[in-house]
C-alpha cells in the first residue's frame, strides 16, 4: 500500500512540475520529383513564397484524419496559394514541416506546413 501511495505521489509530483505540453518540429523533404533544369541565362523571376497549412486535433489519441491525408491537404492549398495557371511557373524549393503539441494523451493537435518558393518563366 506505501508503495501505491509513493507512486501516486510520485506520479502527481511530475505532472505538476512538468510542462504543459509537449512541443515537437521536424524539417522533411517529401517532395520526390526529379526535373533538373540548367539555366544558362537570367531567363526567370523569383515570385515569391508560397505556403499552405493543415491541422488536426486528437483527444485521446481519436480523431482526425491521417498524415498522408493532412500532407495531400497541406500541398493542396500551396499549389492553390501559387497561381500556377497564370504563365509558366513551377515551385522549388518545397518544404514540409510538422509540429504536434498539447497535453498527449488527453489532447494534442498536429499541424504540417508546406511552402515553397514561386518562379516564373519568362522566356
Amino acid at each position: 500500500m506505501k508503495n501505491v501511495k509513493n507512486a501516486i505521489i510520485a506520479l502527481t509530483l511530475l505532472v505538476g512540475l512538468g510542462s504543459c505540453g509537449v512541443n515537437q518540429a521536424w524539417v522533411l523533404n517529401q517532395n520526390q520529383n526529379s526535373t533538373e533544369v540548367h539555366l544558362g541565362s537570367k531567363n526567370f523571376e523569383v515570385i515569391g513564397q508560397v505556403s499552405g497549412a493543415a491541422s488536426v486535433d486528437y483527444v485521446l489519441i481519436f480523431g482526425g484524419t491521417n498524415r498522408t491525408s493532412l500532407y495531400n491537404e497541406a500541398y493542396a492549398a500551396m499549389i492553390e496559394e501559387a497561381d500556377l495557371t497564370s504563365g509558366s511557373r513551377t515551385i522549388t524549393n518545397v518544404l514540409t514541416e510538422e509540429h504536434v503539441g498539447g497535453v498527449p494523451p488527453f489532447y494534442y493537435k498536429r499541424t504540417l506546413t508546406v511552402s515553397g518558393t514561386v518562379v516564373e518563366f519568362t522566356r
